[in-house]
């Protein structure tokens, strides 16, 4: 049975049911719905030999050299699909609900299959996605200088019940320019949105959501215009941590990585850093010495968290001072001046 269903059908049955991408591999590793398996009709060649033969010939050449090509690979594409069925089902979406999804979805209901097509395909999903982030969202930004624990505050929050966006795990980056040691490999700028679609569909509309403080680029992904609209005009925690203690988490996060790696990321910002400091902190990191290494960079940190800041509406930031690194104390101290502010708890039940 093979069935067309509008996107917010789609997502209920995602939840059920296993994604397909019929697009070709280029398109999926460019972006795709978060957890959709890849049958792609046409390879990446494929795909461009038919649409040059479809736009230097005529349309009927290229629907015969489709089959030609397609025809071939037909049961391997049925073996693949009833390995990836559950309950004999399958979702199944192409660029916009055309001829690659419902020529899939017809062989693989031929073989027996109940199989569900996205209306409008890719397009309309990535088209839903724009207009969902443009949608009004109570919530508290969290900021601080660097290595005052913002990501550690987060999870905490999250822990206690609270509803977090973490930017930084769906860009598989920190943020800095040592934000990428450790991490895998960073999504496509498209594919981050899509993965960040899935975290905020799923948000209660009408409780606080926290997300951490980020400049437009993380790495080298970029967060939505929609979002980070929304950002720069929430209220926003400024966390104040003795600058001793930031470098102790600066320490603790970053030491054990290689040697060489993190004097290429010094060397990164050799420029804004200064000739003499960067030259200081590679001579500090040679030396082991990675308290004195943290404490050269925070001074290039410091100076750009404060120019950030100062684009941000005053009015909207709250100080509020940490005595020390344990996350679960900052994250209460944190929750109890929002209820003073608020005169309630942030997601009252």
């Amino acid at each position: 049975m093979k069935k067309t269903i509008p996107i917010q059908v789609f997502f209920e049955l995602a939840d059920r049911y296993p994604v397909v991408d019929v697009r070709s591999p280029a398109e999926f590793e460019h972006g795709h719905f978060p957890g959709a398996y890849s049958i792609p009709l046409f390879s990446d060649e494929e795909r461009a030999i038919i649409g040059t033969t479809y736009t230097e010939q005529n349309p009927e050449k290229a629907l015969k050299e489709g089959l030609k090509i397609v025809g071939p690979k037909m049961v391997s594409f049925v073996e693949m699909a009833r390995k990836i069925a559950r309950a004999n089902t399958l979702l199944l979406y192409c660029w916009r609900g055309g001829k690659r999804s419902h020529s899939m979805a017809w062989l693989f209901e031929t073989a027996g299959m109940n199989v569900y097509v996205l209306e409008g395909g890719y397009r309309a999903y990535r088209k839903h996605l724009k207009a969902s982030f443009r949608k009004p969202l109570p919530m508290i930004i969290v900021g601080g200088m660097t290595g005052s624990g913002k990501t550690e505050i987060l999870s905490t929050l999250q822990k206690r019940g609270e509803q977090v966006i973490d930017l930084e795990g769906l860009a598989n980056h920190k943020g800095s320019v040592f934000g990428s040691l450790g991490q895998a490999k960073q999504p496509t700028t498209e594919q981050f949105e899509n993965n960040l679609f899935l975290v905020w569909n799923r948000l209660n509309p009408h409780k606080t959501t926290w997300i951490e403080d980020e400049s437009k680029a993380i790495g080298r992904v970029y967060i939505p215009d929609e979002l980070f609209n929304q950002m720069k005009t929430a209220p926003l925690i400024d966390i104040a941590l003795n600058r001793s203690y930031r470098i102790e988490r600066l320490v603790r996060d970053y030491a054990g990585f290689n040697m060489e790696d993190l004097i290429v990321s010094v060397q990164k910002i050799e420029r804004r850093l200064g000739g003499l400091n960067a030259r200081r902190c590679i001579e500090a990191i040679r030396n082991k010495d990675f308290p004195k290494a943290a404490d050269i960079l925070l001074y290039y940190y410091d100076k750009t968290y404060r120019h950030a800041m100062s684009t941000h509406p005053r009015e909207n930031i709250i100080q509020v001072d940490l005595p020390g690194n344990d996350p679960d104390v900052n994250a209460e101290i944190i929750l109890s001046k929002i209820r003073e502010i608020q005169g309630i708890s942030c997601n009252p039940s």
